[in-house]
């Protein structure tokens, strides 16, 4: 026969049993905690990691002294190369775990090295409307990954794209073609694509005899990389996301581009009246 406990033993029963529950309680709360504890740690691990840094070479120690008609415009390209750092950095952080092995240099530092060697050619432009044109600066267009980041720096003396430069790119490109900006792009593949650019032949003016060699290396060059983007574009198909052909192939391609046109109008500014405006006919399109 049970015998009915005394009710300071039921409340001590009752008290037992709460503190125990009070205790295990803790124990989740605590594990819960540890549990987020680790988290944030591992979350500031990754943070701290972080996918590197791009750097780049700093130009402006090796300006010539600057004419003061050309300091403002010298002044907005050194501040857009500064830009082009800051959101090729962003770009990097914003696609941490994107694309294949290659996808920071095809889809960062590549464009950025098109970019930079663009706004050199474009100081050297506007000294050398005022006084010595300088050569050479395009020497410092390429950028290196720092810190966490696997991708390497490209190798000196080559573009984006991995083809070999002769000279510097103010000397423009070294294959020689039939001096026609055509829109065809050989070595397109059907399954994949055309890489279609248009055709500024038309859009020049008289060319002097002295300017003739220049424009005819630069136009050569203009063809040499459809080819190569179109090459390229074979090579990567489904590599990367839905933007990679415009990010890694037609927005290198237009830098490149833009960087052969300028070359085009210093050429012929140097002895008739300097034409503007040819980067309009930079962009090249996709056609399948």
């Amino acid at each position: 026969m049970s015998r009915a406990l005394p009710k300071y033993n039921r409340r001590r029963v009752a008290f037992a049993g709460g503190a125990a529950a009070v205790a295990l309680s803790g124990t989740v709360i605590a594990g819960f905690a540890l549990a987020g504890e680790d988290g944030q740690r591992a979350g500031a691990a990754r943070t701290l990691a972080g996918p590197g840094t791009i750097t780049c070479p700093d130009v402006t120690g090796e300006l010539p002294a600057i004419p003061a008609s050309a300091q403002a415009e010298v002044d907005r390209n050194l501040a857009q190369l500064q830009t082009q750092i800051a959101e090729a950095n962003q770009r990097l952080a914003d696609t941490v775990g994107q694309g294949g092995p290659a996808f920071v240099q095809n889809a960062i530092l590549g464009p950025l090295k098109d970019k930079r060697v663009a706004a050199l050619n474009r100081i050297e432009t506007a000294i050398g409307r005022a006084a010595a044109k300088p050569d050479g600066l395009e020497e410092f267009a390429a950028c290196t990954l720092n810190a966490d980041g696997a991708q390497a720096a490209p190798t000196p003396g080559r573009t984006a794209g991995g083809a070999e430069e002769t000279g510097s790119e103010a000397g423009a490109g070294a294959d020689q073609g039939n001096g026609n900006d055509g829109g065809n792009g050989n070595g397109g593949d059907a399954g994949v694509g055309t890489i279609t650019c248009p055709d500024v032949t038309g859009e020049l003016p008289a060319i002097p005899a002295s300017a003739q060699a220049e424009v005819d290396r630069n136009l050569a060059q203009l063809q040499t990389q459809i080819a190569e983007a179109n090459q390229r574009l074979a090579d990567t198909v489904g590599q990367g996301g839905p933007a990679f052909v415009q990010n890694a192939i037609l927005g290198p391609l237009k830098d490149k581009r833009v960087a052969a046109l300028n070359r085009i109008e210093t050429a012929i500014g140097r002895a008739a009246a300097k034409p503007d405006g040819l980067e309009a006919f930079a962009a090249c399109t996709l056609t399948r």
